[in-house]
């Protein structure tokens, strides 16, 4: 419920705050007085855009605020959702600065219109007679009967299952579309796998293969080298182990005159071992140094392939080789299974379309039970609202189609007057008539379902008597499972009100300035006296004033 308002700098008003309680408030005012601007400036707390025109003075901020309380609603994972704090005395607040820019709060958290308009369609209905147009919608009506049958878990259910329906059949279609493409690039991509599984990629060792290649590519300057670095080493007389055995052999003699001299002998005869140990590798690798043309040319050849295979896959490396045989493995593997995922899928499909076949059966039924006792109350009411003859008629039609409400086609049909036939209810009531039915409408959905504070704009423009003051009990009787408001203009109406505020017109200094006030018992006395009479309260108006308070 809304339990406070706040206004200052906008339109008329220069500052107001009002406190408000549960039940039914009535606002009344003369015509001009300013109850628009009132509920302008509650629109803006709803998320209608604003503009630098709507403040009042044009150099100084313009605040809005309301606080709702929002304990009796359900609106935890809404605020989860928002990502906002939840507050049980939750505050809205709106600001115009002087450079026309906009800003909006909840909970102090900045806040996108978006996201207010989220929130606060679930705080506060305003019902206007621009509103009455939503009864000719398909949602409201789906909404007003689903309310009525209890549908929100199994609306809840189809919805997501819906989703979870849209995006495999998007996933089939997609493969169904790609499964030509798929098919083409098969044979080639099955060649260039076979190509690279041919060569063993896991065996190649890129480096060892091109030391191989040359080696075998240069035996006979390998062996030449090797023969002339053992003669260098191993000649008679000038080989470099006969000199170093020779300086091995003149140190020795000198090793007594001290420990340098003896260090150095050492040193030489290490070298002199480790040319030793360099002529025996020598002979090995000579030894076992042999001409093979055919592992040459196999080796030749099988670079030959790595080096073509890098040219055409545009990489450098063996390990890259690798991943592209992976990937295209991976494709043909995929394009040989297609058929059966898109039969996988299919099944997964149908099984989900019976799932939501049941559902959409129970959504169906619920709302079939309920339409024969939502169609008795609304003629009920409207009989007592002075249309004894109108008739309505809730087509309910299964299809087989799946939409966003399960699988109906919904129409409210009317019909006003006896002798005449039914017809959609947008061709065949007037704005009075859908004022009424609207009315009758939401005091049926709050026997149902937790409504937002509701606040009638002159939904009694055109009614009057008997009819009027029926009005006023329903809406009496509404103010007991939730808070209501209401602008009247008629007596009868304001009579029934646990709360009474009015909306006024000062001059101060040759401006002109709007305000609102609680009015007391006399006060309102006065006020319906004004309403019977006029400016000129006679005795009988302050006595049928006080017969209606009574």
């Amino acid at each position: 419920m809304l339990t406070s308002l706040y206004i200052k700098n906008y339109a008329l008003i220069d500052e107001l705050n009002v406190s408000f309680n549960n039940g039914l408030s009535i606002i009344t005012g003369e015509t001009g007085a300013g109850k628009s601007i009132l509920l302008g400036g509650l629109s803006l707390v709803l998320g209608k855009r604003a503009d630098l025109s709507q403040v009042k003075t044009a150099d100084q901020k313009c605040v809005i605020e309301a606080v709702f309380d929002i304990a009796n609603y359900d609106l935890k994972e809404l605020f989860k959702t928002l990502d906002l704090d939840y507050d049980v005395q939750t505050i809205i607040r709106r600001e115009i600065l002087a450079s026309g820019k906009s800003r909006a709060f909840i909970n102090d958290t900045p806040v996108t219109l978006e996201s207010l308009v989220s929130l606060s369609s679930y705080l506060i209905d305003i019902h206007s007679q621009h509103q009455t147009q939503q009864l000719t919608q398909d949602d409201y009506q789906f909404k007003v009967i689903d309310a009525l049958a209890d549908n929100k878990t199994n609306l809840e259910e189809f919805s997501k299952r819906l989703i979870d329906y849209k995006i495999l059949q998007k996933n089939l279609e997609e493969l169904k579309l790609s499964k030509a493409e798929l098919i083409k690039e098969y044979d080639y991509n099955l060649f260039l796998s076979n190509e690279l599984n041919e060569i063993n990629l896991e065996k190649i060792n890129l480096e060892d293969l091109e030391s191989q290649y040359e080696e075998l590519n240069n035996v006979e300057v390998i062996g030449e080298k090797l023969s002339s670095a053992k003669s260098i080493l191993n000649s008679e007389s000038l080989g470099v182990a006969d000199q170093i055995n020779s300086v091995k052999q003149e140190l020795s003699k000198i090793t007594n005159f001290g420990k340098s001299y003896e260090s150095l002998r050492d040193r030489i005869v290490s070298i002199g071992i480790e040319i030793d140990d360099i002529l025996i590798e020598l002979d090995d690798l000579e030894e076992n140094l042999s001409s093979d043309p055919e592992e040459l040319e196999r080796i030749s050849n099988t670079l030959q392939i790595v080096n073509n295979l890098f040219q055409k896959h545009s990489v450098s490396e063996i390990e890259e080789l690798k991943g592209i045989k992976n990937d295209l493995q991976s494709k043909i593997n995929n394009t040989e299974s297609l058929d059966e995922t898109i039969t996988l899928k299919e099944q997964e499909i149908l099984k989900l379309n019976e799932k939501l076949n049941q559902v959409a059966l129970k959504i169906h039924n619920k709302r079939k039970k309920v339409i024969p006792v939502f169609v008795s109350k609304l003629e009920a009411i409207l009989s007592e609202l002075g249309m004894p003859n109108a008739k309505f008629n809730v087509a309910l039609e299964a299809t087989e189609k799946f939409t966003k409400n399960g699988k109906d086609n919904l129409q409210f049909l009317f019909m006003a007057n006896k002798g005449s036939s039914f017809n959609e209810l947008k061709k065949s009531a007037s704005g009075g008539e859908l004022s009424r039915i609207m009315l009758a409408i939401k005091s049926i959905l709050a026997e149902y379902i937790q409504l937002p504070s509701i606040m009638f704009d002159e939904i009694d423009t055109g009614v009057s008597g008997e009819i009027s003051n029926k009005m006023g009990e329903i809406m009496k009787q509404m103010s007991a499972k939730m808070q209501v408001f209401t602008i009247t203009h008629l007596p009868q109406i304001a009579a029934k009100g646990d709360s009474h505020f009015k909306v006024f017109k000062t001059d101060i200094d040759d401006i002109t300035h709007t305000q609102l006030k609680k009015l007391n018992e006399e006060e309102r006395i006065v006020e319906i006296a004004q309403m019977l009479g006029g400016l000129n309260i006679t005795d009988s108006a302050m006595a049928h004033a006080k017969q209606l308070l009574n």
